[in-house]
């Protein structure tokens, strides 16, 4: 009875030691494929094809947090098999049955479809990329925290994360691609000779983009574009000036 005892024990400890085994490699995967990803990326994207630095690091954090979910999806599914290998159950009626519960739920997860090949393209066609300020069918807005090819993960400005699936969007407005644009109305009064309001903007401006305090956020010198409306106490007049993304405000 003692040695049945200690046989059944010695059973159980070798299953516990494999499971523990599979999911410490698992997780050693996990680390591997991280740092292999990051690398990858960081030495495939062409440096070239962006007009700045932060741009091109923006779309490697953006390949990189894609690839490592599905990486480790990937690992954690193998895991997972091999675990019911470990207790002699057969995967093989389960693969089948996967097969099959997926044709089935093909036909009611149209959405999920969607949103996967929506990712795709947002992806395919850098719309925009981690750290980008976006604005979804011009209602919710915030800094682009995570993309994966299922939703994108906004935070606004009052900290609250919005989950957003990828296939709902309909239109994704990027406010911080390449360069971003001042739109300033101001008043003057009807007294004004709006001449010498252009040249006092105009020269502003200029003393602004050549202030080495405001190098590398103005891009270009802020100018009047026009009178703008004519309103009850004043005549409101149009700056724009052209500036580094997210620097705008």
């Amino acid at each position: 009875m003692d040695i049945l005892t200690a046989s059944s024990f010695s059973g159980q400890f070798g299953i516990l030691f494999k499971v523990i085994v599979i999911l410490a490699l698992a997780y050693l995967g996990q680390i591997v494929a991280k740092k292999f990803i990051e690398r990858v990326v960081r030495r495939s994207v062409i440096a070239s094809k962006f007009k700045t630095k932060k741009d091109e690091v923006q779309r490697e954090d953006t390949l990189i947090s894609i690839l490592k979910t599905a990486a480790n999806a990937a690992i954690w599914v193998v895991a997972g098999l091999s675990i019911l290998g470990v207790f002699d159950i057969n995967i093989a009626p389960l693969l089948a049955g996967a097969g099959v519960v997926g044709v089935a739920l093909g036909f009611g997860a149209q959405s999920l479809v969607k949103d996967l090949l929506a990712g795709l393209f947002i992806l395919l066609e850098n719309q925009y990329r981690v750290g980008d300020v976006l604005q979804v069918n011009q209602s919710v807005a915030g800094i682009v925290e995570k993309i994966s090819l299922r939703v994108t993960v906004l935070r606004d400005l009052d900290g609250k994360v919005h989950y957003v699936p990828n296939g709902v969007i309909e239109i994704a407005t990027n406010l911080t691609m390449e360069y971003a644009q001042v739109d300033l109305n101001i008043g003057v009064s009807y007294g004004s000779d709006i001449d010498k309001v252009e040249r006092v903007i105009n020269d502003v401006g200029e003393q602004l983009f050549i202030d080495k305090k405001w190098k590398g956020v103005v891009l270009e010198p802020a100018k009047m574009l026009r009178v703008d409306s004519f309103d009850d106490s004043a005549i409101t007049v149009k700056i724009v000036c052209k500036t580094a993304p997210i620097r705008q405000w």
